[in-house]
């Protein structure tokens, strides 16, 4: 069937607009709107049979004149992103069946090669007009809010991605986990256990972070991603860790960093203290959990029984470059893999005594469990610093003290 054939069956369905003649044919040719290429295909059929063009019909079997209505839509679309920051974004539709598969019936009833969906059209269409009424900018890749245009409903709705913060956090107060538990008993709901408060701890670095961070984006919720996590016990010194935050459905996105670093700051009260270091984005959040960077940690050791300091220091001798063997720690095998992980000691050393206890300096691959290292975890670490000495060892407290730049480790 040529060209003029396939026209003319189409036409033989019943009523179409020039939008939907034009979409048959969507991918052929270009720098014609589909209602351009389908009036030409209309004065095309017209012609080649010798033909009266009569126009484009007042109805179309397959839209029902949906594109009549773009310029309405396009309002629709701006009255409903009021209220919502944002400089870029990106038009979709949700499609009634129906039209769906009557345009789709043609496409296989006549074999066509090039059609373009009329969701796809509908999206450009009004994506444009919404562009030149607020001048902001269609982005395909990762829009700030996206406007879904339900048909079937009569309705926009909006769908605001998330907006993403990175620095670096320091926890100075032990006690404090990294991110929300919700209670083990409850599971959120609030009962004895939790003080009905739904959950574990009090507080978390995420909520510390994120509670402020909420109000100034006007945001639903907060999600923090860490590089690694330090135990509910240990301090985060040094220059912190790193970490990039994630605001949920936020209304407004255009924040001054310096003014929420200071606010975050000032609410969490010295227990936790951000270095802001600028907008991140959801693929920086994945190489953020992939990291394997180093960690350096300060601890204090307890020994049983009486051994010297230089006693001490040729058993870290015997560990330093060494890898350890560790098996999955008795304290957090109710929630990780119980397999043997194979991480190195990069530096391990003690530069003195503080309060009767050993002062102890880690470097360690990351995922290198510190506190079984010196204790042995009876038997499920080897080596360590309780089997070197012979005799029983463990950690009083615990501090990270540097945590490397993604992808700046060994």
């Amino acid at each position: 069937m040529d060209l003029i054939e396939t026209i003319g069956a189409i036409l033989d369905y019943g009523p179409i607009c020039d939008h939907c003649l034009g979409r048959f044919f969507g991918k052929r040719s270009f720098g014609l709107t589909n209602a351009e290429r389908g009036r030409a295909l209309r004065i095309a059929h017209a012609l080649a049979n010798n033909e009266p063009y009569t126009g484009e019909p007042d109805e179309c079997w397959v839209c029902n004149r949906l594109f009549d209505g773009i310029d309405l839509w396009a309002r629709r679309v701006v009255e409903a992103l009021e209220g919502t920051e944002h400089a870029t974004f990106l038009v979709g539709t949700r499609v009634p069946p129906l039209i769906a598969e009557s345009e789709e019936m043609v496409w296989s009833d006549l074999s066509l090669t090039d059609p373009e969906p009329i969701k796809s059209e509908m999206n450009r269409e009004t994506g444009k007009a919404v562009s030149a009424l607020t001048g902001k900018v269609v982005d395909f890749k990762r829009p700030d809010v996206v406007a879904v245009i339900n048909l079937a409903e009569d309705r926009v709705e909006i769908e605001i991605n998330p907006v993403y913060f990175k620095g670096r956090y320091m926890k100075y107060e032990r006690g404090i986990p990294q991110t929300h538990w919700d209670c083990r008993v409850c599971h959120g709901k609030g009962c004895e256990r939790c003080n009905y408060t739904g959950k574990m701890y009090a507080d978390s670095v995420e909520e510390l972070i994120g509670g402020p961070a909420i109000e100034i984006f006007d945001a639903k919720n907060a999600v923090l991603h860490g590089s690694g996590r330090e135990d509910i016990d240990a301090r985060m010194l040094g220059t912190g860790r790193p970490f990039v935050m994630e605001m949920m459905h936020p209304l407004r996105r255009d924040i001054d960093l310096a003014r929420l670093e200071e606010a975050i700051n000032a609410s969490a009260d010295g227990r936790v203290g951000v270095k802001i270091t600028g907008w991140s984005s959801h693929a920086e959040v994945e190489t953020l959990k992939s990291n394997k960077a180093h960690k350096k940690y300060r601890i204090l050791v307890e020994v049983d029984g009486t051994i010297s300091l230089d006693e001490l220091k040729s058993a870290l001798a015997s560990l330093n470059g060494v890898v350890i063997h560790q098996r999955t720690p008795q304290r957090v095998a109710h929630r990780r893999a119980d397999r043997i992980r194979e991480r190195r000691v990069i530096d391990i050393q003690s530069p003195g005594m503080q309060d009767g206890k050993f002062v102890i300096d880690v470097v360690g691959e990351a995922g290198l469990y510190i506190k079984e290292l010196v204790s042995g975890d009876n038997g499920r670490t080897k080596p360590s610093l309780a089997e070197i000495l012979g005799k029983d060892a463990h950690v009083t407290s615990l501090d990270v003290v540097l945590v490397e730049e993604p992808g700046s480790g060994e």
